[in-house]
């Protein structure tokens, strides 16, 4: 029992020893650090002290009756202290604080090692389609192009997303991959029923047949997203019901931190990666994908489209808000052929295709340039020719939102680009782009001019290829285009394709044009001014009111010699921390110098009064004033390598 209790008294001293020596560390370092980091950094300090202990007690005799050996060992004791501070400070260099800590490393293994499964997983797939030999920086005999694509549907979901969003950036990629990449479809083998079912119970706690009276177990279509089957409410009300595919989240965030570290990297090693903001792409088409896989925002995208345009003729489905969650999307069903058939039967009822398709593209312009919040992805399955003969637009879960800002940009763009003003068209273009530090507007403006007497002359209607051309022109002046305007040449691109298959020979451009004509002549209509100017004059009103009585003040100070200006240096209080700080950390740096050149002359100067046989009172001032500098220079590098991490 007794020895026992000696072990206990040993480890608790021993614990308390390594707890003293982290927390003086850590307080003349002056920043704080994980508790593993400090535990170590104690038990360090403390194994070193008994060698240096011992080595400096060897130079003092065993009869001395000075105070040498206390001065001696407070001496030991600041030297094991800074070996401490010296391993926090190299642990913060190589490792900053919160990067890595033993929990989280170990709760990563897992998904470092699914990650790296699924990294050889893509490099098959990769090297089976024959990219193996540009993934080495060498070119290859096979079409770059298709073995992309295929190997993009290869790769599943998120892959294919991505091929569909750089499918749209005709500014950052090439115009064959572009054209390629615009071929894939988001398609896959549904998923069985027993599947269905059990998504459905898991999200509503409740078998299926208490919630529909009758639901359709073959699906009408089967996406690598979801499939959708039709249903009768409770109520009789015809709706269709949009499944989640079971255990898409954790694939899918998977292959997004794949998407982000070969976006990071990108950025970092390449020149076009940082010219295009490979990481920002990255973020934002995680952000989308994400989106996408909550079936709830998809629900309020399409109550928010429909809401901006209630009396046009085109119609949405109407989501049943109490049977939408994050994985079941239930709304009303609307019955017709998708676009990309319905040419037969335009055909036998006679109607009109050049209406349907002019109907079709005022509807996402109102969306894009009136309010601001559009379906960014209407490609020919996603349109329905209805049986009363008008038009049904589906699948809302990619929606573009514009602020005003921008839609002013792009409405002052199209304006410029009927009038054939290439000054407007270069104003409005920097407005709607992420434009560089540098860009030769006057250049600009030239080329403008030339695209639009190329694309827009008189006579034979606008050149198919005026979209590409603009993005191409975009991307040779460097001229950022950011995701959400990306999403608006997306829709315009993806619905002049449906369109060319409905109506043979629409001008998409043309008719664009003229949609502005009519959009700009009912905003000069009387009561739409009067709207407007009483809007402006309600803001401008109290501004105008104080107006006099201010230049009056500034009149009489001016005339009287006082007119004065007031400004506050460093009147914001992160300003002040930023200066405090800049000016602490150059006093430690001198104070640590000025310390290391005094203590380096005190140990090079001969003489003085002999503490022991072989240490003199100039070295042993010389010694402390070396840990002194050491101390202060330690706490300068740590502050240096936190706020640099």
């Amino acid at each position: 029992m007794g020895s026992l209790s000696v072990w206990v008294a040993i480890v608790v001293t021993v614990l308390g020893l390594v707890a003293v020596m982290a927390a003086v560390a850590r307080r003349l370092l002056g920043v704080r650090f994980g508790r593993v980091r400090l535990l170590l950094a104690g038990v360090l300090g403390l194994l070193v002290s008994g060698p240096i202990s011992r080595g400096m007690a060897g130079s003092v005799p065993r009869d001395t009756t000075s105070t040498a050996p206390l001065w001696l060992l407070i001496l030991a004791v600041v030297a094991s202290v800074i070996v401490a501070m010296v391993f926090l400070v190299v642990a913060e260099a190589l490792v900053p604080t919160g990067r890595v800590t033993p929990l989280l490393w170990l709760r990563g293994l897992r998904a470092r090692s699914r990650r790296t499964r699924r990294y050889a997983q893509i490099l098959a797939i990769a090297v089976r389609h024959g990219l193996g030999p540009y993934l080495r920086g060498r070119r290859s005999a096979a079409p770059a192009a298709r073995s992309l694509r295929q190997a993009l549907e290869e790769g599943g979901l998120t892959f294919v997303k991505l091929g569909q969003v750089l499918s749209t950036r005709r500014d950052l990629v090439p115009g064959e991959f572009v054209d390629e990449l615009s071929t894939l479809r988001d398609r896959a083998t549904p998923i069985a029923w027993a599947e269905v079912q059990a998504v459905l119970a898991a999200e509503f706690g409740v078998p299926p047949d208490e919630l529909f009276a009758s639901i359709e177990p073959e699906p009408l279509a089967a996406a690598s997203v979801a499939q959708v089957h039709a249903a009768t409410l409770l109520s009789g009300a015809s709706v269709v019901v949009k499944v989640q595919r079971p255990g898409l989240r954790s694939i899918v965030d998977r292959d997004l931190d794949i998407v982000g570290r070969l976006a990071a990297t990108l950025e970092t090693r390449t020149r076009w990666g940082r010219t295009a903001g490979a990481v920002g792409l990255a973020d934002g088409f995680a952000q989308a994908v994400r989106e996408e896989l909550d079936f709830r925002i998809e629900a309020r995208n399409l109550t928010a489209v429909a809401a901006a345009d209630p009396d046009g003729p085109v119609t949405f489905p109407v989501p049943v808000a109490a049977l939408c969650t994050e994985k079941v999307l239930v709304m009303s069903r609307l019955d017709g052929v998708p676009l990309s058939g319905a040419a037969p039967v335009v055909a036998a009822r006679g109607l009109d295709a050049a209406d349907l398709a002019r109907t079709l593209l005022f509807c996402v312009l109102r969306q894009i340039l009136v309010a601001g919040v559009f379906h960014a992805d209407p490609h020919p399955g996603n349109v329905l020719l209805l049986t009363d003969g008008r038009l049904g637009l589906l699948d809302f879960g990619s929606v573009g939102r514009l602020d005003g800002g921008v839609r002013e940009a792009l409405q002052r763009l199209l304006l410029a680009l009927d009038r054939g003003d290439p000054a407007g068209a270069t104003d409005a273009l920097l407005g709607v782009v992420a434009r560089p530090d540098e860009v030769d507007e006057e250049r600009l403006e030239r080329s403008l001019g030339q695209f639009m007497a190329r694309y827009l002359g008189t006579g034979g209607g606008t050149d198919p290829q005026l979209f590409r051309s603009l993005l191409r022109l975009i991307a040779d002046y460097e001229l950022t285009v950011p995701p959400e305007v990306a999403a608006v040449f997306r829709a315009l691109t993806t619905i002049e394709g449906g369109l060319a298959e409905l109506a043979p020979g629409f001008d998409v451009m043309t008719e664009a044009r003229g949609f502005a004509n009519r959009y700009f002549a009912e905003l000069w209509r009387p009561e739409t001014v009067r709207q407007a100017l009483t809007a402006e004059l309600t803001t401008l009103v109290p501004v105008l009111r104080r107006l006099p009585r201010r230049v009056d003040r500034i009149a009489s100070a001016l005339e009287r010699g006082r007119l004065g200006v007031n400004v506050r240096l460093f009147a914001d209080e992160r300003d002040r921390r930023h200066v405090s700080s800049l000016v602490h950390q150059v006093l430690l740096t001198v104070l640590a110098g000025v310390a290391g050149i005094m203590a380096v002359l005190l140990l090079g100067t001969a003489g003085g009064p002999m503490v022991t046989a072989t240490l003199s009172l100039f070295a042993l001032f010389g010694y402390n004033l070396l840990a002194v500098a050491a101390i202060l220079a330690l706490r300068v590098l740590v502050v240096i390598f936190r706020t640099d991490r």
